[in-house]
């Protein structure tokens, strides 16, 4: 299942290439979503003692980040390093995980579509632009960063998408490419999240002054289902993978479970939308005769 942490770990990996440093592996990234979301629950109900033993781990000591100086300025507004150098429980925060809370628009959100077809659709969107950028986000904490020992990797069919977020929250496509090989989770995130932002050729590559107000979300497809007619399938619940012939040519496209829902299509507008996309030329009215169209 797509989370948080997946998306969080394609942003530091589209980072890491765009400002030529190294990336923290898909795990430490996982280890520090759920570090901070450990501090957030504990917020005013567990004392500061607790949250330091709780993070210390067996290691007796936490290691200070030497990162750069808009890491404490973003832990908490409120936060004075010359008039106490601990910031309250209630405060904790890793820098830029704001991104993931704020309230406009362009804010992240996480979101699961569990079907057959798409366990789950995470989104992480960028917010903030004159606060966020990867080197003030919460992946500039390295020096706190522990690799917990080895999980079981989990193979998947998988896309990464990005989007823009304008000032006012309208998002537009900036690149998405996929794979239906299964591909091993860290391994395909971190390919994917590369070609799709720079080699999808229906847009110029991503560039790193567009960290702030980029998304991304990522599918991992699963349980492909042949359907039993074109419109046997469900909006939202579903993506959907046509192939036909036209012409003795054989065509093929693909949509992933949120598109027909963000766009307010019907089944068969999807349907036609799709064959478009694939390269279809014919009449609206006669997508049914095309021969051999196969859904699943």
């Amino acid at each position: 299942m797509a989370s948080t942490a997946h998306s969080l770990y394609c942003f530091e990996i589209l980072a890491a290439s765009l400002e030529n440093h190294d990336s923290l592996e898909l795990r430490q990234v996982e280890d520090l979503w759920a570090r901070y979301e450990f501090e957030t629950r504990a917020g005013n109900n567990t004392t500061e003692r607790d949250i330091h033993d709780e993070l210390e781990g067996d290691d007796g000591e936490m290691t200070e980040d030497d990162g750069d100086d808009e890491i404490d300025e973003e832990v908490s507004e409120d936060y004075n390093e010359e008039a106490d150098p601990r910031p309250a429980p209630s405060n904790l925060r890793l820098a830029s995980i704001s991104r993931l809370q704020a309230s406009s628009p362009a804010s992240a959100s996480t979101s699961s579509t569990p079907s057959t077809l798409s366990t789950t659709s995470s989104q992480a969107a960028l917010a903030d632009a004159s606060k966020s950028s990867s080197r003030s986000s919460f992946f500039s904490f390295r020096g706190r960063s522990h690799t917990s020992p080895a999980r079981n990797e989990e193979e998947h069919p998988l896309f990464v998408t990005w989007n823009a977020i304008s000032p006012r929250g309208h998002k537009s496509l900036r690149g998405c490419i996929g794979t239906f090989e299964p591909h091993e989770l860290a391994a395909g995130l971190k390919s994917y999240a590369l070609t799709s932002a720079f080699d999808d050729t229906r847009f110029s590559p991503i560039t790193r002054s567009e960290l702030p107000s980029l998304a991304n979300s990522i599918t991992l497809l699963m349980a492909f289902t042949p359907c039993t007619n074109p419109l046997d399938w469900d909006i939202g619940a579903h993506g959907l993978r046509i192939s036909f012939t036209y012409h003795s040519r054989r065509y093929g496209a693909t949509y992933l479970p949120d598109v027909a829902l963000e766009q307010g299509w019907t089944k068969e507008e999807t349907i036609l939308s799709l064959m478009r996309k694939a390269g279809w030329t014919g009449r609206s009215s006669e997508w049914k005769k095309v021969a051999d169209l196969n859904c699943v």
